[in-house]
């Protein structure tokens, strides 16, 4: 086990080391000159003074080897230092902190949403496989699957906000504000969960322990609860780590239609002002973020499933 945890962090920090140096190089990608990108983000003049942009390079230390800039920015990131906003001046971790706060209890609150919803039915459907209830809720998979999220976002607020006038249009103040984009963000997941879960329920409910099961007089509810349940839903777990990465790197539609300040709408914001600072932190934070959700799903897999771990050792 121990040979597989350090397997594990090693190609994470390779990762992240990678990830670093494409994170360092994003002011470098245009043609502008970093120093030229903060000053013109700093005041509305077009015409800049010559001295106060060499005075900026000597301040950020662009004047040294790249190698040596990048060795100093590591170090800042090693402790979460990204700097400043070239478009508010306002620290790059307390924005991303903050940010990190709504998008995580939007994506979590989506996908608790979608297991309950789609685990009752990808059970159910399981039971009765190639029945109408089965034909159903696979019709009614593939439905949400095929809506994006661009789509289904601004028609519900035209239907419970504009027309119904129940719920908020946008915003993030209250319970309310929330119920929309946590539901726009679950539709694919309830697609997908409940997928996986109905193929996982009918391999379990075919395996020769269920049967064992009944033999020794257990109901059929018995059975399923503490047997099928059990074991159906180590892929279902799965699937909400994958889902929890990608919702909390990838949620910039819902968070820009419903004007929800988290994550994406950090990296939205920071893309459209080529706030550079803003942009290397999220894509720092956010492949770290997956990073380590990845490993620990990976980890906990391995201790519920040894026979994965086995597989790695002897790689």
């Amino acid at each position: 086990m121990n040979v597989f945890v350090a397997k594990k962090f090693v190609i994470v920090l390779i990762t992240l080391l990678i990830v670093s140096i494409l994170a360092f190089l994003v002011p470098y990608v245009g043609s502008d000159d970093p120093a030229r990108a903060i000053l013109r983000a700093r005041t509305v003049d077009d015409a800049l003074d010559p001295a106060a942009i060499e005075a900026l390079r000597a301040e950020l230390g662009l004047n040294r080897s790249l190698i040596a800039q990048y060795l100093g920015w590591l170090w800042r990131a090693l402790h979460l230092d990204f700097g400043y906003s070239f478009a508010t001046r306002t620290a790059v971790d307390v924005m991303f902190v903050q940010a990190l706060k709504v998008t995580s209890l939007l994506a979590i609150s989506a996908l608790i949403l979608a297991m309950v919803i789609a685990v009752p039915l990808g059970t159910i459907a399981a039971m009765r496989p190639a029945r109408m209830f089965d034909n159903a809720v696979t019709v009614f998979t593939q439905t949400l699957i095929a809506i994006p999220e661009y789509w289904a976002g601004p028609l519900l607020v035209l239907f419970f906000s504009i027309h119904m006038g129940w719920l908020p249009s946008a915003g993030w103040r209250d319970f309310n504000s929330t119920i929309l984009p946590v539901v726009v963000l679950s539709l694919r997941p309830i697609a997908y969960f409940t997928q996986v879960s109905r193929s996982a329920m009918v391999e379990v409910l075919r395996a020769p322990y269920i049967g064992a099961a009944r033999g020794r007089g257990l109901t059929a509810s018995q059975t399923l609860v503490r047997h099928g349940l059990r074991n159906g839903m180590l892929p279902v777990i799965t699937m909400f780590s994958l889902w929890l990465t990608s919702l909390l790197g990838g949620s910039v539609v819902v968070e820009v239609i419903f004007g929800i300040p988290g994550m994406g709408w950090l990296l939205y914001d920071a893309v459209l002002n080529n706030d550079a600072p803003l942009i290397q932190a999220s894509i720092v934070f956010i492949v770290a973020l997956a990073a380590l959700i990845n490993t620990i799903t990976d980890i906990g897999y391995a201790l519920l499933n040894p026979s994965v771990r086995l597989t790695h050792d002897k790689a």
